[in-house]
């Protein structure tokens, strides 16, 4: 006898449902277009522009936008679960290399940006519905004419570290003033 003998998987009553709305991302681009990566950063944290679509999917916020550092926060929740009932392995790559790029962004001026070219992620802990409130943290550790490098950390709701990540990103745009 198997699980599926004895309940219906597919029953109606255990169906869920997520709507996720979001802004059409050119005019944010084209809005940011003067602002230097600090203040288009800070400016997505004080919600004068909207978050990223990926954000808004996800479900994550910005908390913290300083020159070279980068929070971005998640409550958990089960659509963002796998089958075995632990978050997503890549919902915290998606929370590090938004954070981590974002950690960049706050060090660039105007019309220089960057995009992810590596990145590397360590699970040290699972997390889940149950680890409470998730921060993933960002921070530069050199930003160079050609590439740029970042650390990163995932800690549960205790402040517990389950995901480390460096990632390396190509620098994109006008060259940063030495």
């Amino acid at each position: 006898m198997t699980l599926t003998d004895t309940v219906d998987l597919f029953d109606p009553a255990t169906r869920r449902q997520r709507v996720v709305d979001w802004q059409a991302p050119g005019p944010i681009a084209r809005a940011a277009m003067g602002m230097s990566g600090l203040d288009m950063v800070r400016a997505i944290r004080d919600g004068i522009l909207p978050p990223p679509p990926m954000a808004r999917l996800i479900g994550f916020i910005m908390t913290v936008a300083e020159p070279g550092q980068v929070v971005m926060e998640l409550a958990p929740e089960e659509s963002l679960e796998n089958t075995i009932g632990l978050l997503h392995g890549a919902t915290a790559a998606a929370l590090l290399d938004t954070a981590m790029g974002c950690a960049i962004s706050t060090m660039l001026p105007a019309g220089q940006t960057s995009v992810t070219l590596d990145l590397k992620l360590t699970y040290l802990r699972p997390l889940s519905v149950r680890s409470g409130t998730i921060a993933a943290e960002g921070k530069v550790i050199k930003i160079g004419r050609q590439t740029s490098y970042t650390e990163g950390f995932v800690r549960d709701g205790a402040g517990n570290l389950a995901v480390h990540a460096t990632a390396t990103f190509t620098m994109i745009g006008a060259e940063k003033s030495k």
